[in-house]
């Protein structure tokens, strides 16, 4: 996939600071993911890991991505909750589920089967959210997600945004799957997986 254009980050940028002055809560970054970001954080996904939910999608950096990946379209559903962000998404990605909601309460949607979806890729911002939230987060993503499944997260921070003790409490492990300095600022990726059960 070629760069995206100087129009396009422009417009992208435009979007974010405005979404960012409305809902400051919300958007949890000083600075639209890019493109590094981008292909870090869906490089391990392709067309088998279909469907696939995207949190926090935003301008669609990731999205982008994940079709150049080879996951169709219309295997995408984008949860955002910021009505700027969902009017660009519609305009975008116009064969995606776009879905306007809370992405700690998206078990009760019925957007999938249980258990049927590949990956979760997440551009939520997990460090300016309280513990439960977090838990709300995980919880309705692995409800969708496969027993391979894996919820993709990055962070700022120098560790996984999801405490240890959250991960016991639900089963889960993380690994880090990369960083890039070349976003701004520089971000890490994490895996978040079930533990394999004995």
């Amino acid at each position: 996939m070629g760069a995206v254009t100087a129009k396009s980050e422009k417009s992208d940028l435009l979007h974010f600071l405005r979404s960012r002055k409305s809902n400051p809560e919300k958007v949890g970054s000083v600075m639209p993911s890019g493109e590094p970001l981008a292909r870090l954080i869906t490089k391990e996904i392709n067309a088998s890991h279909a469907p696939v939910i995207e949190l926090g999608p935003g301008t669609g950096v990731f999205t982008r991505w994940l079709v150049a990946r080879g996951v169709d379209e219309a295997d995408l559903t984008l949860i955002e909750s910021g009505p700027n962000f969902v009017k660009m998404l519609h305009e975008r990605f116009p064969r995606a589920n776009i879905v306007k909601a809370d992405a700690a309460r998206i078990a009760g949607l019925d957007l999938y089967a249980p258990g049927s979806v590949g990956a979760v890729v997440s551009g939520l911002p997990l460090l300016s959210m309280s513990p439960r939230k977090i838990m709300g987060v995980l919880i309705d993503a692995f409800h969708y997600l496969r027993e391979d499944g894996a919820f993709y997260q990055f962070t700022y921070g120098p560790r996984c945004p999801v405490a240890k003790q959250i991960r016991e409490r639900l089963g889960l492990q993380s690994k880090r799957i990369g960083r890039t300095l070349r976003n701004l600022p520089p971000a890490t990726v994490y895996r978040i997986t079930r533990k394999a059960q004995n």
